[in-house]
């Protein structure tokens, strides 16, 4: 993972969490800790975040 990005939304702030290719994840105050998730658990993440109640 080469690129990590937040949310446009975060502003100049360091309370966010950061997206990287690949997909990784971490957290933006403390950037060296990170975890790695396929595209799949990715993609049923965000599908449950934008839409809880399918959730089961």
């Amino acid at each position: 993972m080469t690129a990590w990005r937040k949310s446009s939304y975060s502003g100049s702030s360091n309370n966010c969490v950061e997206v990287g290719h690949g997909v990784g994840i971490r957290d933006s105050k403390a950037p060296s800790a990170h975890i790695r998730v396929s595209p799949a658990a990715w993609s049923a993440f965000l599908r449950l975040a934008r839409f809880p109640s399918t959730a089961q």
